[in-house]
């Protein structure tokens, strides 16, 4: 039983670390999935702590379309745009933590501010973005648009962020040698 339960585990970790690829062979598999029909979603954030808002995100872009890639920012993407302390949590632990939802076909890693080198390159049929968001206000509607392809916006699940989420600990916990003993 042990050794049925190790094998398991280890096929299903390579299985998550096979959905993680680079933009190349994102491209590549996206233009055959299209070509057999498929409707391919692409969306893409942080998720730095995952949390019950970005499980719900998910499954809902996941359900408007037949693959989800989930582009993540890069430390340094996010680093550029959030500072210093973030992320919390590494780009390759990020990007795995994601790839292991069972709603996420493909993951990639991108270090641009925005995706929209990455769009460019995939032509995602559908582009979405949460609830925080207004299409017109995206860097990457007009790039969408262009090609033919639909941008929309997700539900919110209000108060959910790793904003929030890191907010709380640290109310929880002020002194932070506190929090390690707990």
């Amino acid at each position: 039983m042990r050794l049925r339960f190790q094998s398991g585990t280890i096929s299903r970790l390579m299985e998550t670390r096979n959905k993680i690829v680079d933009a190349a062979q994102l491209a590549e598999v996206v233009a055959k999935r299209q070509v057999a029909g498929d409707t391919v979603v692409l969306t893409n954030g942080v998720f730095d702590l995952l949390h019950v808002g970005h499980a719900r995100y998910l499954a809902e872009a996941r359900a408007l379309g037949d693959a989800l890639i989930v582009a993540v920012n890069s430390d340094r993407s996010v680093r550029s745009f959030k500072g210093d302390l973030r992320p919390i949590v590494p780009e390759d632990e990020r990007a795995e933590l994601i790839a292991s939802l069972a709603c996420v076909d493909y993951v990639t890693i991108f270090d641009t501010r925005t995706p929209v080198p990455l769009i460019e390159a995939v032509h995602p049929a559908v582009y979405v973005k949460g609830g925080d968001y207004a299409i017109d206000d995206l860097p990457e509607t007009p790039v969408v648009r262009g090609y033919g392809g639909r941008v929309q916006i997700l539900s919110l699940v209000a108060g959910q962020s790793s904003t929030n989420l890191i907010a709380k600990i640290c109310r929880a916990y002020p002194n932070s040698a506190e929090a390690v003993e707990k």
